[in-house]
């Protein structure tokens, strides 16, 4: 009897267990002040094999680092040169910043993975604490940067197009950031794929189309009924064991009523049509008069010498 109380503790114990995690990880967001070289703390309590640290930006879920114990640290563009895994212990995800802006408030998530443990998380929200400065407004607008495309796509207005950045460089890739700028625009971060213990993870950030991740982390976007908003700059960064790495299209999308390359083609078409019908008529009239002057000038030929003169008498009538 006493041996099955004690497993009857045991099974309830195991069943409450998750839910004590969840709610240990589920605490208040730690308030941080922005400031240049700011610490967003993420240290794992327990202890255990670590797997991977992410850091993502809420509420729309923007990464913005990814440190793995085999494979290195990986950045979103905007955050490259500017954060720095501290890692003062094994458990440890913690990130600096440096180089800060306003744009920089707001919640982050931090997911530091752990074997056999499980998942632990934490969020912190960076606040200005500070009166803000007067020239925040250009803090807010950086000069932009100039975006040269490696690929140029048209597509028509309600057509399908798959966008694709496959890896042609040197080096293993572990993980690839899919973003999109459109003109004018910030770059914002649309899909993820990385390799992960146990397989391939993707994630699809885009309110349009589909991101795809091959096994040899190959990405592509594949948009259906293309509109006008789906045009810009699309950019691929590889994350390999050989450095940063990337890929970028320009997806241009007519407007109504303006020179398509499909309209364009079929001017050419026709213009090349009809010149080619013009030379051939202009051909058969030019060939149709030189064989009537010939059979004119067999015929005198073949005349009489009397009938001759009489014959260049009617041609002078």
């Amino acid at each position: 009897m006493e041996a099955v109380q004690k497993d009857h503790w045991y099974f309830v114990v195991l069943i409450f267990l998750p839910f004590l995690k969840v709610a240990v990880q589920q605490k208040e967001a730690v308030t941080v002040r922005l400031e240049e070289g700011m610490v967003l703390e993420c240290l794992c309590p327990w202890d255990g094999n670590l797997s991977m640290v992410s850091w993502t930006k809420v509420p729309d879920k923007y990464p913005v680092a990814v440190f793995h114990p085999e494979y290195g640290v990986a950045f979103a563009h905007h955050y490259r040169k500017r954060i720095e895994f501290l890692r003062t212990t094994p458990m440890d995800g913690s990130i600096s910043m440096r180089n800060v802006t306003h744009q920089d408030i707001g919640l982050y998530h931090c997911s530091v993975q752990t074997f056999p443990q499980g998942p632990w998380t934490r969020n912190i929200q960076v606040e200005d604490l500070d009166e803000p400065p007067e020239d925040e407004n250009i803090t807010e607008h950086p000069t932009p940067e100039v975006t040269v495309s490696d690929i140029e796509l048209v597509a028509e207005q309600d057509n399908n197009v798959t966008i694709s950045c496959n890896h042609e460089h040197n080096g293993t890739v572990y993980q690839v950031i899919l973003e999109k700028m459109p003109h004018g625009q910030p770059w914002g971060i649309i899909g993820v794929c990385k390799k992960v213990e146990g397989g391939l993870v993707g994630e699809d950030y885009s309110d349009r189309g589909r991101v795809s991740c091959a096994d040899s982390l190959d990405v592509s976007l594949h948009l259906t009924g293309v509109v006008l908003d789906d045009s810009g700059f699309y950019r691929c960064t590889f994350s390999t064991d050989a450095g940063m790495q990337t890929t970028t299209v320009l997806l241009t999308v007519p407007t109504p009523g303006g020179f398509s390359l499909s309209m364009y083609m079929m001017y050419i078409y026709i213009g090349a049509g009809s010149a080619g019908l013009v030379l051939f008529i202009v051909i058969l009239i030019l060939a149709l008069r030189r064989r009537k002057k010939n059979r004119r000038e067999e015929y005198r030929v073949k005349l009489h010498p009397s009938q001759r003169q009489k014959w260049r008498q009617w041609q002078r009538q």
